[in-house]
């Protein structure tokens, strides 16, 4: 393969790898705090949603993201409210965001724009736009490194730079921090830190907000960053091979950035290969687009051992008396 073709299979990478990046570290927090959420994938369609109405209404991308992190929070109180407050199924309570997230946003794409549940065409001001990092055009004059830094390192949505940031961040919160302490612990022992005076509850809803502001980021990123406006069901099941990155990575935030790299990559490479004939026989370009749901089963069941989540995950916590 040749250099160029390689930078632009890695650039698309970095893109793809993006809302599944953001997604993956969402889910971490809510996990590592005990609640399990297979919600991920609703709550950033309604993220993506609301950042394409309203930054095609303002025509300001900041005044979408602002709503796309406003809708996602919301959303994922709702959930946290079914699963923390009212101690109800966990799982359940994550369908049912992901069932009312895709049938609102269609219905109400419908109802206000009369476009088949798709929002208006963004441009300009309303999407957001690649940054060029210092010097990149003068740097990207440099054999090997100069088109490494242009094309790689910079260009990118600032979405993107939010999105590999939050690595480094998360992975200090968790165990460089006394909520960090407290939160992996509530996660495996909440009844220990109901006894040190600490809330179970107040935790749990902790993670779930910065769960919601994270899916807030990927939603947009769908709708105001790669993409030019909202389209039914646009987030294709991200939130699903997120979920799976994180039980991947166990848990951990590094690796889950790596993993979410691995997909994105796969995902990135069956868009390269569309087309591509076997043996003088053109491959179908269904099996093409399968091809990374189908080594994502195949990574999950063959290489990645025993995955062991936190142990009060999913439990809903009682206090006792």
């Amino acid at each position: 393969m040749e250099f160029t073709a390689l930078l632009s299979l890695l650039d698309a990478t970095i893109r793809l790898s993006t809302p599944l990046l953001l997604a993956c570290l969402a889910g971490l927090y809510s996990e590592r705090s005990g609640v399990f959420d297979i919600g991920l994938e609703g709550k950033m369609l309604a993220a993506a949603f609301a950042a394409g109405v309203v930054a095609a209404i303002t025509g300001s991308a900041w005044a979408g993201l602002l709503a796309a992190l406003a809708v996602s929070v919301m959303t994922s109180l709702l959930q946290g409210a079914a699963a923390i407050s009212l101690k109800g199924n966990q799982l359940i309570a994550g369908v049912a965001i992901n069932m009312l997230a895709a049938g609102l946003t269609t219905f109400l794409g419908q109802q206000w724009f009369r476009q088949g549940g798709r929002t208006p065409q963004l441009s300009g001001q309303g999407r957001f736009g690649a940054i060029e990092l210092p010097f990149a055009r003068e740097i990207g004059q440099v054999p090997i490194l100069g088109p490494i830094y242009e094309e790689l390192i910079s260009g990118h949505y600032i979405l993107v730079y939010i999105a590999f940031l939050a690595v480094p961040v998360t992975a200090y919160v968790l165990y460089r921090t006394r909520f960090g302490l407290r939160l992996r612990a509530v996660g495996e022992n909440p009844k220990a830190v109901d006894t040190a005076g600490i809330s179970v509850i107040g935790l749990r809803y902790q993670a779930v907000l910065i769960t919601g502001l994270l899916c807030g980021f990927a939603g947009a990123y769908f709708s105001i960053a790669q993409g030019s406006g909202f389209g039914n069901n646009m987030t294709a099941g991200k939130g699903f091979i997120a979920l799976a990155a994180l039980i991947f990575a166990k848990w951990r935030p590094v690796p889950a950035m790596f993993t979410c790299l691995l997909f994105g990559f796969l995902d990135a490479l069956q868009i390269r290969l569309q087309g591509a004939r076997l043996f003088d026989v053109e491959i179908p370009v269904q099996a093409i687009q399968a091809l990374p749901y189908v080594l994502t089963v195949v990574l999950l069941a063959g290489f990645i051992g025993k995955a062991v989540g936190p142990k009060a995950g999913g439990v809903p916590y009682t206090k006792e008396r």
